[in-house]
């Protein structure tokens, strides 16, 4: 065959990979304001750095490989702001983007290059699960020898978008990733509504199956939930901007932003002097770190406590904080699995840790022990010794009970600073006066406010101080300047700013 012929040849094939699943199922997506599979691509990386892999892929059924472009699934590498990554998008216009053998082997391929050359992987989720028949019998799902396949050792980030229905495989990768974005509307489930249906002979609602009120609220697997397919990509890419390529690396430094540190004035304004009056914390860390620089994960999960990725002077920094505006701050068993969660992140990518105290302990009750409650509090702990990355620790108001130590204190931080409003103690001082007096409101108010005095003693800032528990007691508007100073002194200078990853192989979800 003649060189023109032969490149002609080329040109067809790649148009035709290119048209994917056909013209009308194209434009069925785009009435539907969706974004396709290489629409998506095109959105994450930067314009013109997209390098096919596996453009020419098609199913290994001979009945089948006329009619599947790419297998049902665009793969290859780009750049994301500058930076190398990898990309699964699934191509739902093809067999439902099914997962079937050859499409497995790309996926295979670009987990085990991100993997081995060090660089973040992006799986974009929209898949009806396994293809059928593929993958019926023994011969196919009974043979399968690959015990490793869903291992994770975290040595590069993973994140992922759930943009449609993901069952299967899809779904999979979206639980494991560090961070899940979920577009409304779509549902991601082990299977789908109709088989779910069958195997209970109940009629299943998809959003009430696997909708992204049950993912960001109930199970906690979804980090955010936006409106858009282009919103999602954007979450993924701004998240990825705070985490380095891979676990050898310190996370990048960007610019300061203009008028950082201008509101520090505003968090005497926003803190209420009394401990039983609420208020929002986010909007005291807004104050603290870099302008316009927090971004907060799971906001919708365990509400009782705020988790973030944030900057203080440019530098990456995970933000665990209590929120008194849910629950009075008092930590449930959805904080606490949203905590070692992002424990186990920032651990794994080097990124230093800031506990911001103001809880009046675990809440306590028959549905937290039901859940396991005092296990969920070790896994804390346990995870907590096991971090490796600098962690600093802020006690604002109250701080209680043995969360105390989950909070930062107790040894568990490498410096605590109490802001001159702090208290510390066992438990809130007219619980106190109740338990260890006996005396209660109802018995007269100087009788009960001269037990609370009793049991309020030895609890302030200076208190601590003074026993050296708390390293420093500041003004709350030295906040900033205290923190980007501590992480200048606590720099993982010996080991390049990259931690132990002790927890590296912690379960992928808690």
């Amino acid at each position: 065959m003649a060189f023109d012929e032969q490149l002609k040849e080329l040109a067809q094939r790649r148009d035709k990979a290119l048209a994917m699943g056909g013209p009308e199922k194209l434009a069925a997506r785009r009435a539907e304001g969706l974004l396709n599979a290489r629409e998506r691509v095109d959105q994450l990386f930067d314009a013109g750095t997209f390098l096919e892999s596996g453009m020419f892929a098609a199913s290994n059924r001979p009945e089948d490989r006329l009619t599947t472009p790419a297998d049902g699934k665009v793969a290859g590498y780009g750049r994301i702001e500058g930076r190398e990554a990898a990309v699964i998008s699934n191509d739902f216009t093809v067999k439902g983007a099914s997962s079937a053998n050859i499409n497995i082997k790309k996926l295979k391929h670009m987990k085990q290059t991100a993997r081995k050359r060090g660089i973040p992987i992006v799986f974009l989720g929209e898949s009806t699960g396994a293809r059928m028949p593929d993958v019926m019998g023994a011969g196919s799902i009974g043979s399968k020898d690959d015990p490793t396949e869903y291992l994770r050792m975290r040595e590069t980030p993973w994140a992922a978008a759930v943009l449609g229905h993901c069952y299967g495989s899809s779904a999979w990768y979206a639980s494991m990733s560090d961070f899940t974005v979920m577009r409304k509307g779509a549902v991601m489930a082990v299977s789908s509504p109709r088989l779910t249906s069958m195997a209970i002979n109940e009629k299943v609602d998809p959003e009430e199956l696997g909708g992204w009120r049950v993912h960001t609220g109930v199970s906690g697997i979804v980090d955010l939930a936006v409106d858009t397919d282009e919103e999602g990509i954007a979450a993924i890419k701004r998240f990825l901007s705070y985490l380095p390529s891979n676990h050898t690396l310190p996370p990048p430094r960007v610019p300061v932003p203009e008028g950082s540190g201008a509101h520090a004035e505003r968090i005497l304004e926003l803190l209420p002097e009394s401990g039983n009056k609420v208020y929002d914390v986010r909007k005291l860390i807004e104050c603290i770190v870099d302008e316009g620089s927090l971004f907060e994960l799971k906001a919708r999960f365990g509400r009782a406590i705020v988790t973030g990725l944030a900057r203080l002077g440019g530098q990456s920094v995970g933000i665990i904080a209590n929120n008194p505006l849910f629950k009075g701050g008092a930590i449930d068993v959805d904080a606490c699995r949203k905590v070692v969660s992002f424990l186990v992140l920032c651990d794994s990518f080097n990124v230093p840790i800031v506990f911001m105290a103001d809880q009046p302990g675990f809440l306590i009750g028959k549905e937290g022990e039901r859940l396991a409650v005092t296990g969920r509090v070790m896994n804390w702990l346990n995870a907590m010794c096991l971090v490796t990355v600098p962690k600093f620790a802020l006690v604002l108001r109250k701080s209680y009970g043995l969360a105390v130590s989950n909070m930062g204190a107790g040894g568990n931080a490498d410096e605590l600073a109490a802001w001159a409003t702090a208290d510390v103690s066992f438990m809130k001082p007219e619980f106190g006066a109740t338990v260890v007096f006996g005396v209660r409101p109802e018995d007269g108010a100087e009788r009960f406010a001269e037990a609370v005095a009793k049991m309020s003693r030895g609890t302030t800032a200076y208190d601590m101080a003074g026993v050296y528990t708390a390293h420093a007691v500041i003004d709350p508007r030295e906040t900033r300047d205290y923190l980007i100073r501590m992480l200048e002194v606590h720099e993982l200078r010996l080991s390049g700013g990259v931690g132990e990853h002790l927890m590296r192989t912690w379960p992928t979800t808690h």
